[in-house]
């Protein structure tokens, strides 16, 4: 804990969808000055897909889960809620890169967090995600106007989001760590859907490596002897294009489209090789062009986790950005 600051762990309920209730956790901190403090809800990105990978449970949580600045945050006087999605700290699927049941958990997070009395939360709310988070915060800006009407979400950040998934599909097969995040996504869309099956998309020689990457977490040095295993391979590790048939169909429908009222800043690094900036550029085109308000930001040779990291000039961005939000100050989109 940042010095200054109180933090408590939390279980809330939330529901995957209209019918279906679940439990999930989260890690609340607040500075520890007896004033009331506006919420950034932080969105982290991917720690893997099974139970226990929650951040909350990893050693420093906000290192796992990539969030810019924690210090610097609280120094605002700004307090933080960070949901651990649902199935990585509780029982239960992840829904990985799935955006309604992601985005329910990070809404029903900031209203469980705003009963907890003694951390003093205000409020007035900024979203904030990275990658895997940057697509939970998008879904979160669209849907809580219908979900959380409640709730005063004054800005969402997305930084680096696995927005456009139908291109994140077919990069895959290219990046060096893309088998990890396809055993991620293979698991938890065949939970959500047994139409997904990993017979069809992975070679017999990759799917053992496949399932045993699933189990793991990215905070697990083994990941990275299987990422190894997987590259060298004799035999590829996909069978034929992962962009197709009912993996494709839960990528587009898991595209973030809704509109968001709040306003928008969505931050890009130009050397990111994971979240490819042509992708990204497609994506916010396709928002611009069905009338969605935002602010789109580029910062060259920053890559994915150089953008929220070290001396990226995002971080201070971030702050004056979000501190503007808090204090109802003008916001300029770029389209």
């Amino acid at each position: 804990m940042p010095e200054g600051a109180n933090g408590w762990r939390i279980l809330y309920t939330t529901t995957l969808d209209d019918d279906t209730p679940a439990v999930a956790s989260a890690l609340v901190i607040a500075p520890d000055d007896g004033a009331e403090h506006p919420v950034v809800a932080w969105a982290h990105g991917t720690t893997g897909q099974a139970t226990g990978c929650a951040p909350s449970l990893l050693e420093h949580p906000f290192e796992a889960g990539a969030m810019p600045d924690l210090p610097a945050t609280l120094t605002q006087g700004w307090a933080v809620v960070a949901p651990d999605y649902p199935g990585l700290g509780t029982a239960g699927s992840h829904p990985y890169l799935l955006g309604e049941p992601t985005a329910r958990s990070v809404l029903d997070a900031i209203r469980a967090a705003q009963g907890l009395e003694e951390a003093g939360l205000a409020g007035r709310t900024v979203v904030w995600g990275h990658s895997q988070g940057g697509h939970a915060a998008l879904w979160t800006g669209g849907l809580a106007a219908a979900y959380a009407p409640e709730l005063d979400l004054l800005g969402v950040v997305a930084m680096a989001p696995a927005a456009n998934l139908p291109r994140l599909l077919e990069d895959l097969t290219t990046s060096p760590i893309g088998p990890v995040f396809g055993a991620y996504v293979m698991a938890a869309w065949a939970d959500a859907d047994p139409s997904v099956r990993l017979v069809d998309y992975v070679r017999p020689a990759g799917r053992i490596g496949m399932e045993e990457m699933a189990g793991r977490c990215l905070s697990d040095p083994s990941v990275i002897v299987s990422v190894a295993t997987a590259i060298l391979g004799r035999d590829p590790v996909w069978h034929g294009d992962p962009a197709r048939g009912p993996v494709l169909a839960l990528a587009e429908s898991n595209v973030p489209t809704l509109p968001i009222e709040a306003p928008l800043l969505l931050a890009q690094g130009e050397a990111d090789t994971l979240v490819r900036p042509d992708a990204q550029r497609d994506y916010v085109a396709q928002r611009c062009e069905a009338g969605q308000e935002l602010e789109y930001r580029t910062y060259p040779g920053l890559d994915h986790m150089g953008l929220v990291s070290g001396d990226s000039q995002l971080l201070a961005d971030l702050v004056e950005w979000t501190g503007a939000r808090f204090a109802g100050g003008d916001w300029s989109p770029t389209c």
